[in-house]
């Protein structure tokens, strides 16, 4: 099977603009969370909130991956034919 890939910069559906801001907002959060139960790790309600989090994350993150292709590598994503991987744009150039 050939893959044709075009290197051009693909612009991207509005929606992949908001869930990018979105899974950056959720990583921030979960950031913070994540530092705060280092030294709280009693806290129910934001051991809660934190697994809340990662499930919504995880969603978010599912959508943009099947919008704009892999996120990472080494087999934390599919990707396609031709490979995708490299594709443009990476979410620090949007």
């Amino acid at each position: 099977m050939d893959c044709h890939r075009d290197n051009e910069h693909r612009k991207m559906p509005e929606e992949y603009y908001q869930l990018l801001e979105e899974l950056q907002a959720l990583d921030f959060v979960l950031l913070e969370l994540n530092l705060y139960l280092d030294t709280h790790p009693n806290d129910l309600n934001a051991v809660r909130q934190y697994n809340d989090l990662v499930k919504k994350r995880k969603a978010v993150r599912r959508q943009l991956v099947s919008i704009a292709g892999p996120l990472s590598h080494f087999g934390h994503d599919y990707v396609s034919c031709p490979w995708n991987w490299d594709d443009t744009p990476w979410p620090w150039q949007v």
